[in-house]
């Protein structure tokens, strides 16, 4: 936008350094002052936020114009958008908001910004003017959800709501100095799109007749837990998961941020509350889960199990909530039911560790299994059924996992890999109206198969 270095105008823009900004950030303040001098600020307010820039920009214009800058069609538009943008909107965000390959957005000091594109991380050229304008954004932005952050209360994280700029939803992370060295830092992960198990299909997350038998797995009220990394798609499998969930059967979800989209009618969403600026208030997903015993749920969906809620839920799938979802972070599928042991653990009640062993062996009946490949893929990696019983140490079998040497459709490297199904798992499909999909097929004894494929199980 060289066209208007002329109109800047040094002596009139009051203390700042101006020997730092560039012309275009110069001339864009500038245009701010002019702007807050000529619209009616009452006016203003009287109008939604798009009849409001709509409005801004027929004022920009005609200042453009007035003063004589020398502008081509696109920069006199790209100026005008970045303006308003900046003085109604989030600045530099509103376009990378509206890119719907973003996933996530991580501001690190108001002149890095990282974006997040099919699980790739990638760094955006623009940034912020100043640290005072990403605070000014954060404002805007927690201001939204009722929440404030500043020195004396440094962190926040809150879920946004849908609306016309975040369609999907966010959730956002804010930590400023002094805890952060470099600078205001803020984390803005979108919600991702609702997918179905078909559309996990057709991104080659599950083959087809994986994805059968885990809706059969859903149907015949088995209780799953999803386990996988940050960002490995645990919240979208379980969104997919449970939309096999009979429509007539009372669903309670209960999440940090509240991120499923269920298809039922009969859902009830609760989600959790942080403490005040007091340090009151709060209230926990192990509350939520507690009060949602009392609300005669048929299934019971939690988020995420990250502490001493491990131990209600694994109650509720004990004592007639068969069905009942979750997620975990873990690496493996036997590292997740290690992490819902010791996590059962961290609850203020003393119940010795065998006593918890055998809560998890007869509680849980599936572990998935998802990680995110290096290429930013998210796949199904490993399925589960947990045949141990009682106190014994946990035995899982293996129902089907993801090979990266064997070859797959057409030549291609890596195919999904099934094995034979522990026969009281299809003994329970089978007493619940199921039938194995295509492709499973019984095993002829009770031996269980190793995590190498081809040695018999014992």
């Amino acid at each position: 936008m060289s066209g208007y270095r002329g109109f800047i105008g040094v002596e009139s823009l009051g203390p700042e350094n101006t020997e730092t900004e560039s012309s275009d950030e110069l001339l864009v303040r500038r245009l701010k002052r002019l702007l807050l001098e000529d619209v009616d600020l009452q006016e203003l307010g009287r109008l939604d936020e798009a009849q409001r820039r709509v409005r801004l920009e027929r004022v920009l214009n005609h200042l453009v114009s007035r003063e004589g800058i020398i502008l081509s069609t696109r920069e006199r538009n790209s100026l005008v958008r970045r303006v308003v943008d900046e003085a109604v909107g989030l600045g530099v965000l509103e376009p990378i908001l509206a890119d719907p390959t973003v996933s996530e957005i991580m501001i690190n000091g108001h002149d890095t910004i990282y974006v997040e594109r099919a699980g790739r991380l990638e760094r955006i050229p623009s940034g912020f003017t100043n640290n005072e304008q990403l605070l000014q954004t954060i404002d805007r932005i927690v201001s939204t959800v009722n929440r404030r952050v500043d020195e004396s209360s440094p962190m926040v994280d809150a879920r946004l709501p849908p609306d016309a700029r975040l369609p999907r939803g966010a959730r956002v992370n804010v930590v400023l100095p002094p805890l952060a060295l470099r600078g205001p830092t803020m984390t803005i992960r979108l919600f991702p799109k609702a997918y179905g198990m078909e559309e996990l299909q057709a991104r080659g997350a599950v083959d087809e007749s994986t994805a059968r038998l885990l809706a059969a797995a859903v149907r015949a009220r088995l209780n799953i837990v999803v386990s996988g990394g940050t960002a490995s798609g645990k919240t979208t499998m379980l969104n997919a998961l449970s939309a096999f969930i009979p429509g007539h059967e009372r669903i309670v979800t209960i999440e940090d941020a509240a991120e499923l989209a269920l298809v039922q009618d009969h859902v009830v969403q609760l989600e959790t509350r942080p403490p005040n600026v007091e340090g009151r208030g709060a209230v926990t997903i192990r509350d939520l889960v507690r009060n949602s015993l009392r609300m005669r749920p048929d299934r019971i969906i939690v988020g995420e199990c990250r502490g001493g809620e491990a131990l209600d839920m694994l109650q509720a799938m004990n004592t007639g909530h068969e069905g009942s979802l979750t997620t975990v972070h873990a690496n493996t599928t036997d590292d997740a039911l290690s992490r819902m042991e010791t996590m059962a653990s961290m609850s203020e009640v003393e119940i010795p560790f065998h006593a918890l062993r055998e809560q998890v062996n007869s509680g849980i009946d599936m572990v998935i299994q998802l990680v995110r490949s290096p290429d930013g893929t998210r796949r199904v990696v490993d399925i589960g059924y947990l045949s141990s019983r009682g106190r014994a140490d946990f035995a899982l079998s293996r129902i089907s996992h993801w090979d990266v040497h064997a070859i797959g459709a057409g030549g291609s490297r890596g195919a999904f890999v099934r094995h034979p199904v522990d026969r009281r798992l299809a003994q329970r499909l089978k007493d619940a109206g199921e039938s194995l999909p295509e492709g499973f097929v019984v095993a002829d004894d009770e031996r269980r198969e190793d995590a190498g494929g081809g040695v018999p199980w014992s």
